[in-house]
């Protein structure tokens, strides 16, 4: 089930991306003979207005294909080759755009429909960390904490605090009420090494406030900029060799993590999906041959230079481009299954 939830996503992803692509090649006036979702063997297809809509067999892509980039086409004068730099940088920057507007429309959905998150401050159990102390000890989502060690607690943040005084490896006593029922439990605290007080392993419950639709745009837009910040920064630490070529995710490690936001709930899965869609957008952004932020860049070139580069040239870029692309792919899904096979 995991994997194809996770396979819906990217589809979504990748449909929303080069639907941008088409939808501006459209409005420029640039024939599109076929808008594919995945790579590979043709599954199924529909032509529409002289348009073939397919569907392939490797759902890990998808391509808008329009006039004028393929061999024996560059002299259609509609084509994209004979675009302004400026059509052709409004076709290449359409998808990842696009993917950035998802994020924010999911954000506010999120906002405006579910609500954000507020904790609770009773001493009710919302989450328990697996393997933690907590975890180990049999606590549960919903217990109601009483007493610890002989002292009633009537809050969370009392409760956080009794935990917090208590010194790390030594038990306590925690005095429970679940379904009804008081029982007693023995856990043992660890320490948080970032803070170096003692912790169960548990949060609080929480509630969802519900936004009106004016802060959640406003909430959808802050939170998408915020987490554009982060991914790039994460992107500068990868560059300057701060972060480790280990340390990328691929298809399983995606599908992994998919799996981990839906058991966190749909806030957690719209909010991945929406992290998801902007990583899409930074990526294709960047100047590598074979993704978008190639082509702005070629086109840039192209008005400097008042004069396009030569197709089969930029072709082979792209190729090229594109091998390192699959390099990546085969290096990050080697990543994946060893960090599976550690655990």
């Amino acid at each position: 089930m995991t994997v194809i939830l996770a396979l819906i996503i990217i589809a979504i992803l990748i449909l929303v991306h080069e639907w941008g692509h088409f939808m501006a090649a459209r409005r420029i006036g640039i024939p599109v003979y076929e808008f594919s979702l995945g790579f590979g063997t043709k599954l199924f297809s529909k032509k529409k207005d002289g348009v073939e809509y397919s569907l392939r067999l490797i759902p890990l892509g998808g391509y808008v294909r329009m006039a004028g980039e393929e061999p024996g086409d560059a002299d259609d004068p509609n084509g994209f080759n004979h675009r302004t730099p400026l059509e052709k940088m409004a076709v290449s920057f359409a998808g990842p755009f696009m993917n950035f507007v998802l994020a924010i429309l999911i954000f506010i959905y999120t906002f405006a429909v579910i609500g954000v998150a507020q904790p609770v401050d009773k001493a009710i159990v919302g989450e328990v960390i697996k393997d933690k102390p907590a975890y180990q000890a049999g606590l549960q989502s919903g217990d109601k904490i009483l007493t610890v060690n002989q002292q009633k607690v009537s809050s969370w943040q009392e409760f956080v605090g009794i935990i917090q005084d208590e010194p790390a490896g030594q038990p306590i006593q925690l005095t429970i009420e679940r379904e009804g029922k008081t029982s007693e439990l023995t856990v043992t605290p660890t320490v948080n090494e970032s803070t170096g007080k003692s912790i169960l392993g548990i949060y609080s419950q929480i509630e969802y406030e519900r936004q009106g639709i004016i802060n959640a745009i406003k909430m959808g837009f802050i939170q998408t900029y915020q987490m554009t910040v982060l991914l790039l920064q994460g992107l500068g630490l990868l560059i300057s060799g701060g972060a480790s070529a280990s340390d990328l995710a691929g298809p399983v490690g995606i599908a992994s993590m998919v799996g981990e936001a839906a058991r966190g709930g749909m806030v957690y899965l719209l909010s991945f999906t929406a992290f998801l869609s902007i990583n899409l957008g930074i990526l294709n952004l960047l100047p590598i041959p074979a993704l978008d932020g190639s082509r702005f860049v070629f086109a840039i070139v192209e008005a400097i230079r008042r004069k396009p580069m030569d197709p089969e040239r930029e072709g082979f870029i792209h190729w090229i481009g594109f091998l390192f692309l699959m390099g990546l792919i085969v290096l990050a899904t080697y990543n994946d299954i060893v960090r599976l096979i550690k655990g």
